[in-house]
């Protein structure tokens, strides 16, 4: 079986690996974004994708989306019986869909059609759901639309963020598609047909969505966290300075809150850690990242903050 993989992201990196070790499927071609500017020295730096094709020795070609031009030639030449598409980010019209005999193949993560969509992860986890999943589905014109060739269930844990839930999700799925891939060679895959009335949609989270509210109950406040760790992080204001919180958790620490504290005010718990007032509760800020530094230990920026009675986050 000759594909072409389309992926641009870490979570995608998985997929391809399975995909290429896989006996009797034949990865023709990769095709990923072009190098960006990253880093404080905006170096150009390919993509994870094209990286990891690279230490395969798998052929790369990095090009901004197939929708026409330089992609689609290059899938139109490459003449592949299925393709991939994982982490690519890029909605495909029917042109670059009818191009593989035997379909597209996406690997999305989440159990479709809940969370149909850019961020399903992180609407996951921002919603508070205790299970989500990986879905392997056929592409159709539509987002996120297309039948469902099969599922995985997978857990949220409460200490899960973005990353770490989208590392497991990404492992999750890849035997899943190669297990698919070979049913669609063979004739034996079987389809089911989404059911758009039940179908929930995860937006790309918005720069606004990652500012934490202090009037929230704690239990959100640390979902929102959860939701944008490790990047971009949930941020608040401290001292007039962005402030970003990449760990946390709703807690008791043993001892009240000074009466009448409101929401935003900053103590120092009984083990260094600073706890700020939500609505509800009280959410320890575990990791936090200040303005221009590496991210740190929320007890070693309280003790260098050198916190004073009555301050807020905001």
């Amino acid at each position: 079986m000759r594909v072409v993989f389309l992926g641009n992201d870490p979570w995608s990196v998985p997929s391809l690996v399975a995909v290429d070790a896989a006996e009797g499927i034949d990865v023709e071609l990769v095709i990923t974004n072009p190098p960006r500017p990253a880093g404080r020295g905006a170096r150009l730096t390919p993509t994870p994708v094209a990286e990891a094709a690279r230490r395969l020795g798998t052929p790369v070609a990095e090009v901004a989306g197939v929708r026409g031009g330089a992609g689609l030639a290059l899938v139109d030449e490459a003449r592949p019986d299925a393709m991939i598409v994982v982490a690519y980010g890029e909605i495909l019209p029917a042109r670059v869909l009818d191009v593989p005999r035997l379909g597209t193949v996406n690997l999305h993560f989440s159990l479709l059609p809940r969370w149909r969509g850019a961020a399903p992860v992180q609407r996951a986890i921002l919603e508070g759901d205790d299970i989500t999943g990986v879905s392997v589905m056929l592409l159709d014109e539509g987002l996120d639309t297309g039948p469902v060739l099969a599922s995985l269930e997978e857990p949220i844990h409460p200490d899960d963020d973005a990353g770490g839930l989208g590392e497991r999700l990404a492992r999750l799925g890849a035997p899943l598609l190669v297990e698919e891939l070979r049913a669609l060679q063979a004739g034996t895959a079987v389809s089911v047909t989404q059911d758009d009335a039940t179908a929930t949609y995860a937006s790309k989270p918005r720069p606004e969505e990652r500012v934490i509210d202090w009037e929230d109950a704690a239990d959100s406040i640390v979902r929102r966290v959860r939701a944008f760790a490790p990047t971009p992080g949930a941020t608040t204001t401290f001292r007039d300075a962005p402030l970003k919180v990449l760990r946390a958790a709703a807690r008791a620490d043993g001892d009240a809150p000074e009466e009448g504290a409101s929401p935003g005010e900053v103590r120092v718990g009984r083990d260094g850690v600073p706890l700020v007032t939500a609505f509800a509760g009280e959410v320890a800020l575990l990791e936090v990242a200040p303005a221009g530094r590496a991210r740190m230990p929320g007890a070693d920026w309280a003790r260098g903050a050198r916190l004073e009675r009555g301050e807020r986050c905001s």
